[in-house]
Order: structure tokens, then C-alpha cells, then sequence
């Protein structure tokens, strides 16, 4: 039964858990996805101290202060201030008992240990308080955050060495027909360089995966068993080609032989719709069609959610931009149709002419937008759902993809 993008979705988040975990140090986790709540245990800042170079002193009416010392970022002494006396204080010092503001250097003038004021003070200038930035006890990073550089210099902020995180995903890919040869061999006038290998390896890696290249295996039932008995410790199974009907389309027979387990094998997709997902034990398979463009933009919806499910992110769901459309657009097939095109920062231009066995059209696009058969076309200036494929763009709560 073919069965709608939005259900094939709900089955492959129904059917998708997150990897397991392990213990990282902070150094080496970025890119991972936290497993764990982060708790502060420690204020920041520890105390309350100076946000720059100046003098701490007490608000008073007389402009005039004695200058009784001077405390530097990391003194551990308890300093305070009485009267009419002032503290040299710099960057990060501790403020001393008494202290109502710190006074800029250039806002006073010194002589000897007199300093005047020479612009009027207010309460708490220049202090920065205890815990403004982070309070003991507090929730520093959420479950399921995918870590960034950023989010490794709040833990290290809070002396935090090691981390639960989510394994990275791994994905096995290998090709199949006897009439494809990868990039780094020969091809002769009836053989083609296999171009969807490549790509879904190299999406998988900018996605975060750990990936495992197989090879080709050769149209046998022999040799793609083989080659499936390989991939069966990864997460993931990726192929591309074979899911049609065609006598040499031997994927759906060779995995079936290993007790393949079927969430869908048809989608209401153009291109696309032989698109199979399924599992393995504990190995989702993911067969997609063997035309470039019709593979990648599969890929793009399917693999893509696959792994974000698999990540353990808490933002797993694909996240459409929705941005002016540049021209018209008309959906003659009537059709759930997937249109590549390319997002200028101001509006989304589908491209002028493709196919799904052309390979350029999705090096050239930088997004694509999904097309509901109920919609027969769109003016310029519409509103439509983008989906990126140069960045990700994802959220924690699940949206439709299509353009009605």
C-alpha cells in the first residue's frame, strides 16, 4: 500500500530509537548529543566583582577619594572601604566590603594617592553581581542537546571534564548493479560512475554519522547477501537502486532473506516512490531508488530523519524555512512532487528544468520544497515551506513538510 510522506514519517519516529550512550571528555564531544541533563555547581561569577579597570569607592557628596590600595582578579583577601577611601580595582577583582560603584580610570584624575571625580557615580556601576550569569542548581544544557563549541565553554565554565553522551550513529552504505564503477575505476561506454554512494556517504558524515563504505556488490542474491550480512552491526543501512520491479532489482529479495521487517515500501512521492524502510534485528534499512536526483532528494526527507532520530537530539524533526517564492510554480503531474531550487536569504527560486536521473540539479540546489498532489500551483510572492540541505534547520516539535 503507498501510503503519504507524513505517515512514512510517523513510522520512521515510531520505529527510530537513540543510540546508546557512552562517557566523553568535554574535549572530544563536539558534534555529540548530551545524554544527560547538565546541573551548575558552581555561581557564576563566584562573587561579586569589578566589570573593568577603576576604583571602588561609596557613594558620598564630596568628589574626593584616598586611594587605600589595590585589588587584582584572583586577591583572595577580604578588602573593605570606609569613608571617604577608594580601592584601585581591576578587571575581575573581588569587590570590597562597602563598595557601592566602581569608577572608571578615565573618570577620575589622580594625584599621588588622591584621586577626584570627574563624572558623577551610580549605584552598583560596574559591579557585576554573583550568579548573574549562572546560579548553582540551575539546568545549564538540556538532554538532548547537540553540543556546539559554544556549549563546551559553558562546561568547561563549571570545571565539567566528562559528559554522558549519544553515540554517533552508524551507517553502512554499498551500492549495487553490475553496470556501476566507483569514481576511482575505469568505465567503459556501458557502465556508469556510481554517484549515490558517495553522496549519501558524504551527507551521512556532514549529519554526524560514523560511516562504513561496503562496495558494490554485483546483481546476485549470493553477493548482496554477502555484503548485507557486513552491514548488520550499523545502525543504519543505506542502499540506493533496486527497489523497483525490474529483473535485476534484487535489494528487496536478498534482504527479505535475512527476515527483513517492512514499515513501507511505497510512497506518495515524486520522484521516489519505491523508497523502502524497515529493520533487521537492530538495524533499520533504509532502500532507496537508484536515480541521483530522485535518491538524494529521499534522502534529504527519509535518511535525514533517520538519523536525527537516531542522534538522541531533542530537535529531531525537520524544520522548514518559509520564505516568498521567486517565480510560479505549477504542479502538472499532480503529484507530491519534490522541487529543488535555491534560497537567496529573501526567497526560494525552484530550478528551471530536472529530472530524477540527472545528478547536477542537486549540487546546484541548496534546498527543496515539497509539493501536496491537492496543490496545483503557486503564484509569486506565495509563501512556501523550504527545506534546506546546506544547513539544518530542526525542531523539537514535528511540523508538515508540505506545501498545500
Amino acid at each position: 500500500m503507498t501510503i503519504t510522506i507524513t505517515q512514512a514519517l510517523d513510522l520512521i519516529y515510531s520505529h527510530t530509537k537513540a543510540t546508546k550512550t557512552k562517557l566523553l571528555p568535554i574535549e572530544n564531544a563536539l558534534g555529540y548529543v548530551l545524554a544527560e541533563d547538565i546541573i551548575a555547581t558552581h555561581n557564576l561569577p563566584p562573587y561579586d566583582n569589578s566589570a573593568m579597570d577603576g576604583y571602588a569607592i561609596k557613594l558620598l557628596a564630596s568628589d574626593t577619594r584616598i586611594v587605600k590600595g589595590s585589588i587584582f582578579a584572583g586577591d583572595s583577601g577580604d578588602f573593605s572601604l570606609k569613608g571617604n577611601e577608594a580601592l584601585k580595582i581591576m578587571t575581575g577583582g573581588k569587590i570590597p566590603n562597602g563598595c557601592d560603584a566602581v569608577v572608571p580610570i578615565e573618570h577620575v584624575e589622580s594625584s599621588g594617592d588622591t584621586i577626584t571625580i570627574t563624572k558623577e557615580p551610580k549605584q552598583a556601576q560596574n559591579i557585576r553581581l554573583m550568579a548573574e550569569d549562572i546560579t548553582a542548581g540551575a539546568t545549564l544544557l538540556a538532554r538532548g542537546t547537540k553540543l556546539a563549541a559554544h556549549h563546551i565553554m559553558l562546561l568547561a565554565s563549571q570545571g565539567i571534564s566528562h559528559i554522558n553522551v549519544h553515540k554517533k550513529p552508524r551507517v553502512a552504505v554499498f551500492a549495487s548493479g553490475n553496470e556501476l564503477k566507483m569514481h576511482f575505476e575505469s568505465v567503459e561506454a556501458h557502465q556508469l560512475y556510481n554517484t549515490n554512494t558517495i553522496a549519501t556517504q558524504m551527507r551521512s558524515y556532514e549529519l554526524g554519522c560514523e560511516v562504513e563504505f561496503l562496495g558494490t556488490a554485483k546483481d546476485s542474491i549470493k553477493d548482496f547477501g554477502s555484503f548485507i550480512d557486513s552491514a548488520l552491526g550499523s545502525d543504519l543501512i543505506i542502499t540506493t537502486g533496486g527497489v523497483s520491479v525490474g529483473d535485476a532489482d534484487l535489494t528487496k529479495e536478498s534482504f527479505a532473506n535475512f527476515g527483513h521487517e517492512i514499515y513501507f515500501d511505497s510512497v506518495e512521492i515524486k520522484p521516489g516512490k519505491p523508497t523502502t524502510f524497515g529493520r533487521i534485528g537492530d538495524t533499520l534499512i533504509l532502500n532507496l531508488p537508484g536515480n541521483p536526483l530522485a535518491a538524494m532528494l529521499c534522502y534529504e526527507i527519509f535518511a535525514r530523519s533517520i538519523i536525527l532520530a537516531l542522534s538522541g537530539s531533542s530537535s529531531k524533526f525537520i524544520n522548514p524555512l518559509i520564505v516568498p517564492l521567486d517565480g510560479e510554480y505549477s504542479n502538472r503531474s499532480r503529484k507530491t512532487s519534490l522541487i529543488p531550487g535555491n534560497f537567496d536569504g529573501k526567497s526560494f527560486k525552484p530550478l528551471p528544468k530536472v529530472s530524477s536521473g540527472m545528478v547536477r540539479p542537486i549540487a546546484i540546489a541548496d534546498s527543496f520544497m515539497v509539493i501536496s498532489k491537492e496543490c496545483s500551483e503557486l503564484k509569486k510572492g506565495e509563501l512556501v515551506k523550504v527545506i534546506p540541505t546546506r544547513f539544518e534547520l530542526n525542531s523539537p516539535m514535528q511540523t508538515s513538510l508540505l506545501n498545500l
